[in-house]
């Protein structure tokens, strides 16, 4: 539906059993966003409702909502303006973005040399999500995971290095979320397992999937770090099992070593 549907346009009470009711919802939420972010000054609740052509109540109550989520702030006199959640998630994003720009470069050098699938990956709650991608026909394999695409966690070698630095506790926490859910005869599906490899990670600074999320292959990942310190990305190298070679794991740390310097890291002494 689009957000000029009559429905929308009205804020008509909608029946709580339509299907439809939280996209729309959404929509005006986003529509109510999009005109607070063309005003520099704040905006009265009026100007809201005749800017969106939703009716005053309804506007009124999906400004209560973003206020408590701290999207919308409400300042003296019943006005509204853009609050600081969304520069909070701007942030994030931007930090997401410095990533994937900084990394591309030595992200194509990196496949040139080995000649396999090399892949950028950022943690999102309990998955990672891959965020770019440098690979070619000559990798020997087809991409598994396209860019956007998601894996969780304790399949993955990149989803290692994230859990690598949580503390026992959340690991414990994850597990049970989650169930520790396999995909593969390899996939590990205990905590003590998911634990000693995850001590392995600490001890050599990387991390590998031997065919844990895909039979036939493999994987190896290093961490990329902000100028805080803190764990913002893992580089990995996917390929055929038979062609995994560990004589590319020193370049793969130099080369994430290189990307996390570009973000103003420094490693400690």
């Amino acid at each position: 539906m689009s957000r000029s549907s009559p429905s929308a346009r009205s804020g008509e009470l909608l029946n709580p059993g339509d299907s439809t009711i939280t996209i729309q919802v959404l929509e005006r939420a986003m529509l109510l966003l999009d005109v607070l972010a063309r005003h520099a000054d704040p905006v009265p609740l009026k100007d809201l409702a005749a800017a969106t052509g939703l009716h005053t109540s309804t506007t009124h109550r999906i400004l209560n909502d973003l206020v408590v989520g701290r999207y919308v702030e409400r300042v003296d006199g019943g006005l509204y303006q853009l609050g600081m959640r969304l520069l909070e998630l701007g942030s994030l994003v931007k930090g997401r973005l410095n990533v994937r720009e900084v990394a591309v470069e030595a992200m194509r050098e990196l496949h040139k040399l080995t000649g396999q699938t090399v892949n950028l990956s950022v943690q999102q709650g309990d998955e990672i999500v891959y965020v770019e991608r440098a690979w070619s026909e000559r990798s020997g394999m087809q991409v598994v995971r396209a860019i956007g695409g998601r894996a969780p966690l304790h399949l993955t070698s990149t989803g290692k290095l994230f859990l690598s630095v949580c503390d026992p506790r959340q690991v414990r926490a994850y597990s049970i979320r989650t169930g520790l859910a396999g995909n593969t005869r390899n996939s590990i599906t205990q905590l003590d397992q998911l634990e000693r490899d995850l001590a392995l990670v600490r001890r050599h600074g990387y991390s590998r999937d031997n065919e844990e999320l895909e039979l036939g292959v493999r994987c190896i990942a290093a961490g990329i770090y902000d100028d805080s310190g803190k764990l913002q990305a893992g580089l990995s190298i996917s390929a055929p099992s038979e062609r995994m070679r560990d004589e590319w794991i020193p370049v793969l740390l130099r080369t994430a070593g290189q990307i996390s310097e570009a973000l103003g890291y420094e490693p400690p002494l």
